[in-house]
């Protein structure tokens, strides 16, 4: 509804500037007193009142009809005040500390000594002592939750990951006995340099490794995409100026595949060669692609960048993941946890094989993957963004999901398994989601 000042003005202009402007002129012509000197004088005031009063009526009944065409708006929400009161990211973590303190296990070993970590899950019926792998995984979700208070001891952790180191170097996990092996002893080598190690004191470790992992010495793992990246991500901390990392990268671009579904783009399976083993068919997997993807973007950074082949797959491989064809993108099959073994022939009985059974949390992966130092930038060349942003806030949307309220996370598929609460789960997802929230920090300004 119009104003009356508004009705008045249209009116004013309905009539005519002029004979607004007559009115006035007429009107002052006849109040103004004598005394003004003389007719003439009268005559060019009323005057020139009349006219500034027509200019002004014609100005306010274009300012009306200009109004009244141009098309609504809106004011723009003003910025929300800011609060005191703490994100859901806090809490989380202050839970999942809470947890970790109170749950991690001090042991006297007779023969390593103290011993303070976590065996390989949070809630294993049966007391046991510290493992590499769960004390490796327990050591990084404190350096993601920054150790906020002294009930836990980062000293403590490092020191007993090297008292759980193997008589003969190395670490190896629960299930595959006394003979080191090169993911275990990345993963490890990775968070001790993370949380300060020496190169002096890595780098014998390192040299052990990176012998050990050979395609003579060990096949199955060099044809696992899993522990490929595995080594790859813990060298790259470890040991940045290692000789096998290229050679690492190479395999790894070799091993891609290509996939009919999806345009043909390149992506990963478990396996990066299809001539070992008794299956040799690979299908493409969002797991290992994103495993892969984190891997090679990682080392073009630290290697200081990375040839046309590499560049090439990484980026195929993000364009892949962004190609999902499944809806809604927080439950798609995409988002599928795996399971997978990785079966080497034991080396005192080669006819027997040692078996280590691998759980992924592929949503965690995905998003690690998508927030990716070249990945937004891929999608922005491609058009893709609103596609990227729609993946990146599914795969968020399904780890949040997994997340119980004492702060851990619960692996709920039904596998057999009755390790629900592993220790490397509740490290994905802390680390996947304050990636997310690194990425989603504003200061001050909008995207």
């Amino acid at each position: 509804m119009t104003s009356p000042p508004a009705r008045f003005v249209g009116r004013l202009g309905s009539v005519g500037c002029l004979a607004a402007g007559y009115a006035v002129f007429q009107g002052l012509f006849g109040v103004l007193p004598n005394s003004i000197d003389g007719e003439p004088a009268r005559y060019l005031v009323a005057g020139v009142s009349g006219l500034a009063t027509a200019a002004c009526a014609w100005l306010a009944a274009a300012l009306l009809r200009a109004r009244a065409a141009a098309p609504a708006r809106t004011a723009a929400p003003l910025a929300a005040p800011p609060t005191a009161e703490p994100g859901l990211l806090p809490g989380l973590f202050a839970a999942a500390y809470d947890t970790l303190a109170t749950q991690v296990d001090v042991v006297d070993d007779p023969a390593l000594g103290r011993l303070t970590g976590w065996s390989h899950a949070l809630d294993e019926s049966d007391p046991s002592r510290p493992t590499p792998v769960g004390t490796a995984y327990g050591l990084h979700s404190m350096l993601e939750l920054g150790v906020p208070d002294g009930r836990l001891n980062t000293g403590d952790l490092v020191d007993t990951l090297w008292r759980l180191r193997l008589p003969g170097g190395g670490w190896s996990a629960r299930s595959q006995g006394s003979e080191a092996r090169p993911e275990v002893t990345a993963l490890v080598l990775g968070v001790l340099a993370r949380a300060g190690a020496s190169r002096e004191r890595l780098a014998a470790e390192v040299d052990l490794c990176a012998s050990a992992f050979t395609r003579q010495l060990d096949r199955a793992g060099r044809d696992s995409t899993h522990v490929v990246t595995t080594v790859l991500r813990g060298l790259l901390r470890a040991a940045p100026d290692s000789a096998l990392l290229p050679g690492l990268r190479e395999a790894l671009v070799d091993g891609a595949i290509s996939d009919p579904r999806r345009a043909h783009l390149r992506c990963w399976s478990h396996r990066l060669d299809s001539s070992f083993g008794p299956l040799p068919v690979r299908s493409p997997s969002p797991l290992h692609t994103s495993q892969a993807v984190v891997a090679l973007d990682r080392t073009a950074r630290v290697l200081g960048g990375e040839g046309a082949a590499a560049r090439a797959a990484r980026e195929d491989g993000v364009r892949w993941l962004l190609a999902c064809p499944d809806a809604p993108h927080d439950t798609c099959s995409d988002l599928d946890n795996l399971r997978e073994e990785v079966r080497r022939p034991r080396t005192d009985d080669p006819t027997r094989h040692e078996v280590l059974n691998v759980r992924h949390y592929t949503a965690t992966w995905i998003v690690r993957a998508l927030l990716s130092s070249g990945a937004r930038e891929i999608a922005r060349q491609d058009g893709l963004e609103s596609e990227w942003r729609e993946r990146v806030e599914g795969a968020v949307a399904a780890v949040r999901a997994g997340q119980t309220e004492d702060g851990v996370w619960t692996w709920s598929e039904q596998d057999g398994s009755d390790l629900r609460q592993p220790m490397w789960m509740t490290y994905q997802g802390l680390s996947a989601l304050r990636a997310h929230a690194v990425w989603m920090y504003r200061s001050g300004s909008a995207e």
